[in-house]
């Protein structure tokens, strides 16, 4: 048998598992890893600038494809205590990273030696699993268990702390006999889907919202052909968003307190039955008024977690099933009933659906200077298309973007939707246009998101990872000043100072292009909305020139409020701005306006 240190046993485990690319930052107690890293070849490093910086690039990279799984790697103490917050984010939407940390050695960890820290309790909470590996046989086990927890069940990742002296412990491991464990996945049965389909039957108004397993479980086709079959409209949770396209007629739009549009909380609320497959009853979705979103309507839930039936409220009826699996019986069922003619009619209901599509429509054509945020959307949607996949995370920013942008296909609305930690957006970006180089990746932060983690953009010029970053800056943090609202307050969340240095941005403060120029990117400044086309057609051609991010930087006025509930009730939207009422005032609606 092949003799060979702990550390190559693991990598050479990472190919066989499918590894093609890491993100990490070395160190002293991770240094053995990453020789075996050079040594064994086949796994391209990406060296992030931060090690929480490497977390979200794994995410992203994870994100973008089905069966990804993005590798992050740091050394020992706070290089691990920097990547929780990746974890947390990866747990919080399902995502399965693995994190390789370095560890003190193993006889002096709880000796507070320097970076030493219980890296495997403080991840627990965060994680599948966590474990610090104290014997170098171990090693083997441990990653292919790791592998099988990250894929079976409900996805998630998991933390692996390895002791300098495990790493350099030379075991016997034979590469070419390993095998993966079997990936476990419960599914539902067929009484299970017959029983759902009973109560979709029953209704006149059903609705279906698909949540991210669905796009986890590669089951998107199988969504659309059920819709299809039965013909029920299809609400798309923030995090399911692209699992029907945007201009499909079943596409019902988003529901939510923030992330949501007129026309599709409006559909919610008539209807009486809902099928929930593979989504988690976020509040953001469900809001804080469950009495408002339960009221008259039946619930039938479909999730890989049995934990999750009945975690928000009691459904009706629980199914604990793989999306796909579940989804793949629904189709079969759906085709016998059709076949018998025992499917309803569901015309009206369709029709009213699209109705309210092409009348509840916000305004986005406002040709303000500065900038309202809304024009920023609208122009997206013209510069980029189809097969863009957009990244984000939280604020203003991502909520109008979720509100205005539109989606076309799984993957392409790649969005931290739990945790929201603010510096996700830029490695994130990096991760997805890591693992798909060839479509057109483009970023939207808020000015403050953007510069939590604004030296990974260095990391994307070093390495020639090129993408478009939309950058909305009006120098505030525009979600919690529009929260203080509430308590009549705003309190420290103004970022406006006037720059010394650059005087002509006046009180916008942080001079984005030329930090962005300085690690190695290109920027553009617009300040006036019919300038934002050509910004951006000129941001694609740099990108693709020099292979490096480009920002486009929109200033905008101070002080925007984004449509959202300031009582997190559904039914209570507050407009902050005029809605369309002529087709000019939302020219890139998916349904042009009807008046």
């Amino acid at each position: 048998m092949a003799r060979m240190t702990a550390a190559r046993a693991a990598v050479e485990i990472l190919k066989r598992e499918g590894v093609t690319d890491a993100f990490g930052v070395p160190g002293a107690a991770i240094n053995p890893f990453y020789k075996a890293l050079k040594e064994g070849g086949g796994i391209h490093h990406t060296l992030a600038r931060h090690v929480e910086g490497a977390s979200h690039m794994a995410e992203g990279y994870t994100r973008a494809r089905p069966g990804n799984i993005g590798v992050c790697i740091g050394t020992s103490g706070p290089a691990g205590t920097d990547m929780i917050t990746g974890l947390y984010s990866a747990v919080g939407d399902s995502i399965p990273i693995l994190c390789i940390t370095g560890q003190a050695p193993t006889n002096v960890i709880h000796k507070e030696d320097f970076q030493a820290v219980d890296i495997a309790a403080i991840a627990g909470p965060v994680t599948k699993m966590a474990v610090t590996v104290l014997e170098a046989a171990q090693v083997p086990g441990v990653f292919q268990q790791a592998f099988h927890l990250m894929r079976s069940g409900r996805p998630g990742p998991v933390l692996i702390d390895l002791p300098i002296d495990v790493q350099l412990t030379e075991i016997e491991f034979d590469p070419d006999t390993y095998e993966p464990l079997p990936v476990y996945k419960p599914a539902a049965t067929r009484a299970q889907i017959e029983k759902a389909l009973s109560y979709l039957l029953a209704s006149e108004r059903p609705v279906i919202v698909a949540g991210g397993g669905v796009i986890g479980a590669d089951a998107c086709d199988l969504l659309t052909e059920f819709a299809e079959l039965t013909r029920t409209p299809v609400i798309p949770t923030l995090m399911g968003w692209g699992a029907l396209p945007d201009d499909h007629e079943l596409n019902a739009g988003m529901v939510g307190v923030q992330t949501s549009h007129r026309y599709g909380n409006a559909t919610f609320l008539e209807s009486d039955f809902v099928l929930g497959i593979g989504n988690r009853w976020a509040n953001r979705h469900t809001g804080y008024k469950l009495d408002v979103y339960r009221q008259g309507r039946t619930f039938v839930h479909v999730d890989i977690e049995p934990t999750q039936i009945g975690r928000i409220f009691p459904p009706d009826y629980g199914v604990v099933s793989d999306a796909k699996a579940a989804l793949e019986l629904f189709v079969r069922v759906a085709r016998e009933l059709k076949a018998a003619g025992r499917l309803p009619d569901r015309t009206e209901w369709v029709a009213a659906t699209r109705e309210r599509k092409a009348t509840l429509l916000r305004r986005t054509h406002f040709d303000d200077v500065p900038m309202k945020p809304q024009r920023v959307y609208e122009e997206m949607n013209r510069a980029f298309g189809p097969e863009t996949r957009y990244v984000t995370t939280i604020g203003l920013s991502q909520i109008a973007g979720a509100q205005m942008l539109h989606v076309y296909k799984p993957r392409h609305w790649i969005n931290c939707g739990q945790a929201g930690p603010l510096g996700w957006t830029i490695p994130a970006a990096i991760g997805v246009a890591k693992a798909d180089p060839q479509a057109p990746v483009v970023a939207l932060s808020g000015d403050y998101d953007f510069q939590f983690l604004i030296e990974e953009l260095a990391a994307a010029a070093q390495h020639r990872i090129p993408y478009v970053h939309v950058l909305v800056n009006n120098a505030y943090l525009g979600l919690i000043r529009q929260a203080q609202l509430g308590l009549d307050i705003d309190f420290q969340v103004n970022l406006e100072f006037e720059n010394i240095n650059t005087p002509e941005i006046g009180v916008y403060g942080v001079d984005h292009v030329k930090v962005a120029e300085g690690l190695g990117c290109k920027a553009i400044r617009v300040t006036e909305p019919d300038r934002l086309g050509a910004a951006f057609e000129e941001a694609k051609k740099l990108a693709e020139e020099y292979r490096v991010p480009v920002v486009v930087e929109a200033i905008l006025e101070r002080v925007t409020n984004i449509s959202m509930s300031r009582t997190m009730d559904i039914s209570d939207i507050t407009e902050f701005e005029p809605v369309a009422t002529e087709r000019s005032h939302a020219p890139t609606a998916i349904s042009p306006l009807k008046v």
